[in-house]
């Protein structure tokens, strides 16, 4: 390996999807690991705790994707904040609903329902770009 290229460059970038329903939750996570990403799930924030930052064999969290609907109190914006930095400042995509105001914060992309799996993914490919060497299904390797 090149001593210009981190380990962490051969590693597929995670994504840490925070989503409280777990069908969607479960269809976005196989769609990025069918793409190449080391996709990880929570079903709130507080379950966002248990995400570590470094990970042996495994990349940085590149991506963070955050469905309104976990964005309860006006306490969220300061825990989203905190885990943003924490996990070493990734890509923030808000999934928001469509007739509500979004909540106030440093999101890259904000998606608003109804939207597609594919539609998610694209936002991900568009943030963190995998190299082509890494372009197939997580599952496999």
């Amino acid at each position: 390996m090149p001593a210009s290229k981190k380990a962490t460059d051969t590693l597929p970038p995670r994504v840490l999807i925070v989503m409280p329903d777990q069908w969607r939750r479960a269809l976005i996570r196989a769609a990025l690991r069918e793409a190449g990403y080391d996709a990880v799930g929570a079903s709130g924030l507080r379950q966002t705790q248990l995400i570590r930052a470094s990970l042996p064999d495994r990349g940085p969290v590149r991506v963070m994707i955050l469905d309104q609907d976990t964005l309860i109190t006006p306490d969220d914006g300061r825990t989203v904040t905190e885990l943003t930095r924490r996990l070493g400042e990734p890509d923030a995509i808000l999934v928001a609903r469509a007739t509500i105001r979004s909540p106030e914060g440093s999101w890259r992309r904000v998606l608003r329902r109804p939207v597609s799996v594919a539609e998610i993914v694209r936002a991900v490919e568009d943030l963190a770009p995998l190299h082509p060497e890494m372009k197939h299904a997580i599952d496999l390797t």
